[in-house]
């Protein structure tokens, strides 16, 4: 392709003009753009992962050379710019598949693999742990294993738009960790960072694994489609902190350890109950996420409240915030699922626009039914 086909192809903001041409000429030679040393990590596997079936992205090939270089392309526009934010996780393309790959670098010693594995081989409806296609040794560190899963996005990234939106990711967690509770899996760290989706169907045509809110070349934002209607799955990821018990074992553990802070038992000298903390975690995350922000979720209190007890000793069970939970949801109806949700901090005359707008989209959403119907 010539330079002027290239041109017309690009939009112009990925180009730069005479001035900055020599601003970011210099912030290259100071090396700006170039691989962070824990990115060398990946680089150094590039190739045994290929030969592996995963195809890193073109800045960890050993033969990689910035796009920019010598040219009026703007790096800031130019995919291989992008560093990783999280070390430990690369993602990848399963060259069988052309499906997008997470690959995680993890300790062999832990229990993260054997709790992975165990969970990813059970069939069940209510598994809402991450699945696994596959581990396999690091090919430089015998203390490394490489595990391979879907690639997912943070679960309120885009945020939460409608109490459906809500009610649908409290379905699937909630059921999610009666699951691991059943199977004698205490999580231990069930913060909004380890809860993940698959938002493919939010992002049909992709997004930029690590640059989020742009299209998978970098050149424009990438919009998300609504979350009602699409099926969008919560996983739960992450058990580097996850205990395993054997059936009719004691589920004590010791350790100040997790995400969330405010688990007030939290020791490294006496011990507690590792499922308690489960409960206490996901009904905290369900306050500071929605019901700290949002006027009109106040259905979760009953939910919240006992979850988030000081003393574990008078939290519930899983399955018994999931029969809770069942007895609440069943108050919902229809019309109100669909909802825009209300942020406490909404100025008055936005609310009385968007709840206008709301009004708005409920009447086309009855009329469109009735015209389906008639």
């Amino acid at each position: 392709m010539s330079s002027q086909d290239e041109r017309k192809r690009l939009p112009s903001h990925a180009f730069l003009d005479e001035e900055s041409k020599g601003r970011y000429a210099e912030l290259e030679r100071r090396g700006v753009y170039a691989l962070a040393p824990k990115e060398r990590f990946w680089q150094q596997r590039y190739r045994s992962l290929k030969d592996h079936g995963y195809l890193l992205r073109p800045r960890y090939s050993p033969d990689w050379k910035p796009s920019w270089s010598g040219t009026n392309y703007n790096p800031d526009f130019c995919e291989d710019s992008i560093m990783l934010t999280i070390y430990q996780v690369m993602d990848a393309t399963r060259i069988s598949t052309n499906e997008q790959v997470a690959i995680k670098s993890f300790n062999r010693r832990g229990q993260e693999m054997h709790v992975a594995r165990f969970l990813g081989n059970i069939t069940d409806p209510q598994n809402h742990t991450v699945p696994i296609i596959e581990v396999f040794p690091d090919p430089f560190d015998s203390q490394l294993a490489m595990m391979v899963m879907p690639y997912l996005r943070p679960c309120n990234d885009p945020p939460f738009a409608t109490i459906g939106d809500v009610v649908e990711f409290v379905d699937q967690v909630v059921d999610g960790m009666v699951f691991m509770h059943r199977n004698n899996v205490a999580h231990r760290d069930m913060a909004v960072p380890n809860i993940m989706m698959d938002a493919r169907p939010l992002y049909p045509h992709g997004h930029h694994p690590v640059r989020l809110g742009y299209t998978p070349d970098t050149l424009y934002p990438a919009t998300a489609l609504p979350r009602a209607g699409r099926g969008v799955k919560y996983y739960f990821i992450d058990f580097g902190l996850a205990q395993h018990f054997p059936k009719g074992a004691s589920s004590l553990v010791v350790g100040d350890v997790g995400r969330d802070d405010a688990v007030p038992e939290l020791s490294d000298t006496v011990p507690y109950d590792a499922f308690k903390v489960d409960i206490f975690t996901l009904g905290h995350l369900f306050a500071t996420e929605f019901q700290e922000k949002y006027k009109n979720v106040d259905f979760l209190l009953p939910l919240i409240e006992p979850m988030t007890q000081r003393r574990p000793e008078l939290r519930p069970t899983a399955d018994q915030v999931l029969r809770k939970w069942t007895e609440q949801r069943a108050t919902l109806n229809e019309t109100f699922l669909r909802w825009r949700l209300a942020p406490r901090d909404e100025q008055p005359l936005s609310r009385v626009v968007n709840d206008t707008v709301a009004v708005a989209w409920e009447g086309v959403y009855r009329l469109k039914k009735f015209v389906r119907e008639s």
